[in-house]
């Protein structure tokens, strides 16, 4: 009996042109990959970004909308008593006697407000502070409340920070607070925080 041979398989000629069209296809493929992952890269840090925009803008204008300490030995021909200086610009801590412990000597801005404590049937009034201070390049919120130099928070507001873009205004009962926030390969973020 004579057994029959069957050609099964690739020729040479089949296998080349496989791998050639192969390749055609993989090249633009691979490039659409490459731009696809830096897109992502880039939109990762542009919203880590706006991220740090919303959350330092929420905390500064709420801090600015509660800060005042008023001067209770003196009296306004209105009845009122007038307010004292509650906005302090480059500020070492304790200066003007209040003092929230913090982890550098000196912070971007420091705002008071006055705060009644109840304790049996007198009212006492102390000053909260919060203090937005630099650490490398993270921009920290601190608070110390009724009168404790130990502070109750402390968290980054901003974590991106370009050295030295921090600046601070503050004008009648106006505060505003401008920094430029920079991550990755995306254009620097300005961001304006007032209140």
């Amino acid at each position: 009996m004579h057994k029959l041979r069957r050609d099964e398989g690739f020729t040479l000629i089949e296998l080349l042109l496989a791998v050639v069209i192969l390749g055609i296809i993989s090249v633009p493929l691979a490039n659409m990959i490459i731009v696809v992952l830096a897109n992502t890269d880039n939109t990762s840090d542009r919203l880590a970004l706006s991220h740090d925009a919303q959350i330092s803008a929420t905390y500064f204008g709420e801090d600015v909308a509660s800060m005042g300490v008023r001067d209770y030995s003196t009296l306004l021909a209105s009845g009122a008593q007038p307010f004292k200086t509650s906005v302090q610009i480059n500020a070492p801590d304790g200066q003007g006697g209040s003092n929230c412990t913090m982890p550098v000597s000196t912070a971007v801005v420091r705002l008071l407000s006055d705060d009644w404590q109840q304790s049996g049937g007198t009212a006492t009034v102390t000053t909260d502070i919060v203090a937005y201070y630099l650490n490398g390049t993270e921009l920290h919120r601190i608070k110390c409340t009724g009168g404790s130099s130990t502070p109750i928070s402390d968290i980054a507001v901003a974590h991106y920070v370009k050295p030295g873009t921090v600046s601070v205004n503050a004008s009648g009962t106006s505060v505003s607070m401008s920094l430029t926030a920079s991550k990755g390969h995306v254009a620097d973020y300005p961001i304006s925080l007032s209140g």
